[in-house]
């Protein structure tokens, strides 16, 4: 019984584990990704058009459209320098976007007192060593222009333009470490996008049907452009986290399936013990199938046993690591001081499904053997 009490226990915190694992990813990246977006199907720009804003806007469900430029830029302060990637957004990034909730020094508005502001990742202000409270010193990005022929002026081949930089945001580390946001007229500017752009960022009602909105917006951008939502912007990683989960819930159900050998042992030696009282039940009018479901009922109470002592016990670990968090990760500039646990029905539901499968199938050769165990020498 031990056995299955620890082994359902294990199944519940480790599955647990990932769903919170996976629903800390999708929070982190909620904060940084829009609803959907609509990109170009080849190239990295496109042709903007009125038209394209008009159509999106007579779509139920969406209620704020940013169009964006970015690309990547040099980034330079006082005397150190670095390849940033920069991203220009629209009015509605500020209104809409979740970024503002991990902002973690100066101010979120991008447009303030109608200048524009820079909000920068934790790693490029380390990296860099800015000041957000020195308006002596602005961010300088350099960008290379059509470069021809003839060229023999340096300060010809770039464009340079200053910004103040006005907030910091901590979202993740490859987020931090390498995204700048500034207003979209800064970026138009630097990289000389005269009416194009390099996508459309959508943010959506909390009711909206994502699948029918992109549905309604393949319908007007065709294939020329490509239309993602939601779990679509990181779904090799999702993929990865769920392959994983999978494959450590068949792993742990490997070991339960090895150790209910013991019950299979257990109950085969409870067999031999007791041929004399199945040889008195026979005796007395029992039938095989009554022999054979009193050890598969024997069985029964040690599945039910073991599985209600290990749900209490990992659902009771698992409430007590999310409420209070008591296995920390165990690195300082973790997103989170300790992991994070997510209880699914459905995990429990499959567990106690997988768990009981097992420790029934290991009490049925023991059963039929008692069934087909019959010898009058045994009441002698």
């Amino acid at each position: 019984m031990a056995v299955v009490c620890i082994g359902t226990a294990s199944l519940i915190i480790a599955l647990s584990v990932f769903n919170g694992l996976e629903g800390l990813l999708k929070s982190m990246y909620g904060n940084f990704d829009p609803d959907m977006i609509i990109t170009p199907a080849e190239g990295k720009s496109f042709l903007y058009q009125e038209s394209d804003i008009q159509q999106m806007e007579s779509v139920d469900g969406i209620v704020g459209i940013s169009k964006v430029i970015e690309d990547n830029a040099l980034l330079r302060y006082k005397n150190s320098q670095r390849v940033v990637r920069m991203k220009g957004v629209g009015r509605a990034f500020d209104q809409f976007s979740g970024i503002q909730n991990v902002v973690v020094s100066g101010d979120f508005g991008l447009i303030r007192d109608s200048l524009g502001y820079a909000l920068i990742g934790r790693g490029v202000q380390y990296d860099l060593s800015i000041n957000l409270s020195s308006d002596f010193y602005a961010l300088q990005l350099y960008y290379p222009r059509n470069i021809g022929p003839g060229i023999v002026n340096p300060n010809k081949i770039y464009n340079v333009l200053r910004i103040l930089p006005g907030g910091v945001f901590a979202i993740e580390k490859y987020y931090d470490e390498n995204y700048i946001f500034v207003p979209i007229e800064f970026a138009k500017d630097l990289f000389g996008y005269d009416g194009r752009l390099t996508a459309y960022e959508l943010y959506l009602e909390q009711n909206a049907n994502p699948k029918q909105i992109k549905a309604d917006l393949m319908q007007h951008f065709g294939n020329e452009f490509t239309v993602l939502e939601g779990n679509e912007l990181h779904s090799d990683l999702y993929k990865i986290l769920k392959i994983e989960k999978l494959f450590i819930f068949l792993i742990l159900v490997a070991i339960i399936g090895i150790a209910s050998i013991n019950i299979f042992f257990s109950l085969t030696m409870l067999v031999i013990e007791k041929q004399k009282d199945i040889a008195i039940l026979f005796a007395q009018g029992a039938s095989r199938k009554l022999i054979r479901n009193i050890f598969i009922l024997e069985g029964g109470i040690i599945a039910l046993s073991g599985t209600v002592g290990g749900l209490i016990l990992g659902l009771g670990v698992s409430l007590l690591q999310q409420e209070y968090g008591i296995v920390g990760i165990g690195i300082n500039s973790a997103v989170m001081n300790s992991y994070p646990i997510k209880i699914h029905v459905s995990d429990v539901i499959l567990t106690v499904l997988a768990i009981s499968i097992i420790t029934l199938t290991a009490s049925l050769q023991p059963a039929f053997k008692a069934s087909n165990t019959y010898s009058t020498s045994a009441l002698q």
